[in-house]
């Protein structure tokens, strides 16, 4: 938390000292400045005063105009210039969230220090658009260059795609190698990318599309998935289950745990309660299909051939192998005594 050498509060004050009480009482309501730290729209405020939602935009700006002339702003451009100060440091742009998260969680103030924010001539602020949240900016040049390497490196992910954050701040700063060697911190770097309403992090930090399932965590799948990739290795249902509560915070039943997988193509049953991924290249199925995969795959085998290949996709023992290829409904031995299927 950036502790200030001002009292927000205070300097609001001061500013809206000289306006007329409606002026007043317009910009307390629309800016969330009094004990009710709702920000109201223009139209529920003219209905308390009988006008139109134009006139009461009418207010506002012109109160804002009057406050940006008094004598009460120029003494407050120290306050100004420390606000700046503050984005600079966070990186020259920043999310109007992550900025107020760094100053303040008391919601009154907050919305102080929105107001000082928008009274300012230092800052600007970028609305939210379909890429980005709001955002503010004391380096417009900066802040399209941010927002240009942002999309970019969205193009560039495929829709699947789980990338280690340090691989991303990485290729992110290839993106912006003008800019000043100040903001070539990993933390600024985490807090331009948290702008964008396009890219995210998934529970473990790694970044990829909102919209991914391995990014955007809904249910025990998606969790399920994210450890399994992390473990590296087949793993038992059970254990997923525990590491699942322990990884994540969320509890997971073992049955569901096991139900939920059977579902998802996303994971191959390997063995007893085994549990793999498919992108690791296990084929779907039980024994049988998986013999018949190899069988398609590479031809005629012999048994010893096909028990070393079905062990390397499932965790059963040799005799299972054995059994499923007396099935003669699927399988049959040539005259080499190799195997192959029933056509």
């Amino acid at each position: 938390m950036i502790k200030l050498s001002f009292q927000p509060k205070e300097v609001t004050k001061k500013l809206i000292s000289g306006l007329s009480q409606r002026s007043k009482d317009v910009l307390l309501k629309r800016y969330g400045l009094s004990k009710n730290t709702d920000r109201l729209t223009l139209e529920s405020i003219g209905k308390e005063y009988n006008i139109t939602r134009e006139r009461v935009r009418q207010i506002e700006e012109h109160s804002l105009s009057s406050i940006r002339k008094s004598d009460a702003y120029n003494e407050t451009i120290p306050v100004f210039e420390e606000l700046k100060g503050v984005i600079d440091d966070l990186g020259g742009v920043v999310s109007e969230e992550d900025l107020l998260n760094h100053l303040s969680l008391n919601e009154t103030i907050r919305n102080h220090i929105h107001f000082l924010l928008v009274i300012g001539d230092h800052f600007v602020k970028l609305k939210e658009d379909d890429h980005f949240n709001h955002r503010w900016s004391v380096n417009t040049n900066l802040a399209s260059s941010i927002e240009e390497s942002i999309k970019k490196i969205y193009s560039n992910l495929k829709d699947d795609d789980i990338i280690p954050e340090s691989e991303l701040i990485k290729s992110f700063l290839n993106h912006v190698q003008e800019i000043s060697e100040k903001y070539k911190r990993e933390e600024v770097v985490k807090r331009w990318l948290r702008i964008s309403k396009k890219i995210a992090q998934n529970p473990l930090g790694e970044w990829g599309k909102i919209e991914s399932p391995n990014i955007n965590v809904k249910g025990i799948r998606d969790y399920a998935f994210l450890v399994i990739r992390k473990h590296g290795s087949p793993i038992h249902f059970k254990e997923l289950a525990d590491q699942i509560s322990k990884v994540f915070n969320r509890k997971a039943h073992v049955a569901t745990c096991h139900n939920e997988l059977i579902k998802d193509e996303r994971f191959v049953l390997v063995g007893r309660g085994l549990y793999a991924l498919t992108e690791w290249g296990y084929s779907p199925g039980v024994v049988r299909d998986v013999i018949k995969n190899i069988l398609q795959k590479h031809g005629p085998l012999t048994k010893e051939e096909i028990i070393e290949k079905v062990l390397k996709e499932r965790y059963v023992k040799d005799n299972t192998v054995l059994v499923n290829l007396q099935n003669q409904s699927h399988f049959k031995k040539d005259k080499s005594g190799k195997y192959t299927l029933v056509v």
